[in-house]
């Protein structure tokens, strides 16, 4: 197949704008890291108009899919981790063309894994952990009892991910045998959420209780990347938070996430007098006396 495909990746590779190509064959034990194609083509590109651009190909019999991909969508994916085969391409995958070693340097940022990564990723995951929590909890509080376990269950993966990537490690596909070895305690509950004989209600109340003290519990580490941001500078709108460049990946998960921590005590409201003086602007800055202390504390 890889004779095939090179007349197409070697016209990409000859593009100043190409950084990488990447071939991905079909494994039988995971068909659904290609979505079922023999061989997909992954060419990353520093930008393009269109920044997903995709073409499905047949050759006597074999299905092939290129997809070429910016650079800035490569490392939202990366940063979100909603496109982990994504990540499995570029570990396992064969590299075609590599300019300047970007992709050799681009595996070895994802296996070093490095701190700065950590915090990032950490924060996006908590922050999806608090909505889905969160909306759960007001199913759950509603009696819509079905609503509130899909919302558990993605409560669950997003811990899991969490786990995984506060050892250090990426979380990959099959991110449950990770979190089985890495960390009991939430694959125990994920058990007793699928698997127990009690009722559904008795089920999702004991996994709320559970579920709440892994998040208070963590509360420390994945704030810590979007306090760090704020501390940049002394008050911020809401839109200057949706706006800032790393922030932006927490899309619609952030205002959920910035009102827990408001709840929480590590931001405060700043209220600032609109042009209307019965209307105030709602500014947002860090307690900075409450997270030194919070974080002097929780690292002694």
């Amino acid at each position: 197949m890889e004779h095939i495909l090179r007349p197409i990746y070697q016209e990409r590779a000859s593009q100043s704008d190409t950084l990488g190509v990447i071939l991905v064959s079909k494994r039988e034990e995971t068909k659904s890291i290609t979505d079922t194609f023999d061989t997909v083509l992954l060419i990353i590109v520093k930008d393009a108009v269109n920044p997903i651009f995709t073409k499905h190909y047949l050759y006597e019999g074999q299905k092939m899919a290129m997809h070429v991909v910016t650079e800035a969508i490569l490392n939202k994916w990366l940063y979100i981790g909603s496109n982990r085969r994504v990540v499995d391409w570029i570990f396992h995958g064969k590299v075609m063309f590599d300019r300047n070693e970007y992709l050799h340097n681009l595996r070895l940022k994802l296996q070093e894994f490095p701190f700065f990564g950590r915090k990032i990723k950490s924060g996006i995951q908590f922050s999806k952990l608090i909505r889905r929590y969160f909306e759960g909890k007001e199913f759950f509080n509603h009696g819509n009892f079905l609503d509130s376990y899909n919302h558990v269950v993605e409560s669950l993966h997003h811990l899991g991910r969490l786990s995984v990537i506060d050892n250090g490690l990426y979380p990959e596909v099959t991110v449950w045998s990770q979190v089985k070895k890495i960390e009991p305690a939430i694959y125990k509950l994920y058990e007793e959420l699928v698997m127990s004989t009690e009722t559904l209600e008795k089920r999702l109340e004991l996994l709320f209780l559970g579920i709440e003290f892994l998040i208070n519990s963590r509360t420390h580490d994945g704030a810590q990347h979007i306090l760090e941001t704020m501390l940049s500078k002394e008050t911020w709108t809401i839109q200057e938070l949706h706006s800032h460049r790393e922030l932006k990946y927490y899309s619609k998960d952030l205002e959920v996430f910035v009102e827990y921590l408001i709840d929480k005590g590590y931001i405060l409201i700043d209220p600032t007098v609109a042009k209307s003086e019965m209307v105030y602007h709602r500014y947002y800055k860090v307690d900075r006396e409450f997270v030194e202390n919070e974080y002097v504390l929780t690292n002694q």
